[in-house]
């Protein structure tokens, strides 16, 4: 799903994506400038293999995401707290932030129940 950020007002503008049992549901919103707040929640199980014996296992997934998309280049002048993703043709690819929030997860050090149970 491909979003032209010139045409997100303050009136919330919904999404939904998926991938595979992972759902990516929230709003995008016009904050100032050239900024967009992105609000969604990542939900639904993500196979992983575990960190230390290597198997295979269904983690859950219920994280909150919040950041900013600008339309161009950043130029750092707003003082926000929140991380800045920049667009530079104008759209955003949903199923792209996606795909890089569950690759986020992914690099985390995680442990499957048996192993984070043995210790």
């Amino acid at each position: 799903m491909k979003i032209i950020l010139r045409k997100i007002t303050k009136t919330p503008f919904d999404f939904e994506v998926k991938s595979g049992e992972i759902i990516f549901k929230g709003y995008l919103e016009y904050h100032s400038g050239k900024l967009i707040l992105l609000r969604a929640k990542l939900s639904g199980l993500l196979e992983k293999p575990c960190d230390i014996c290597a198997q295979e296992y269904r983690m859950p997934v219920e994280e909150e995401v919040e950041f900013f998309l600008s339309d161009g280049i950043y130029d750092g002048f707003d003082n926000v707290d929140l991380d800045v993703v920049e667009s530079l043709d104008g759209n955003v690819d949903m199923e792209e932030i996606l795909a890089s929030e569950i690759e986020l997860i992914r690099s985390d050090y995680l442990r499957c129940n048996e192993c984070q149970n043995s210790n």
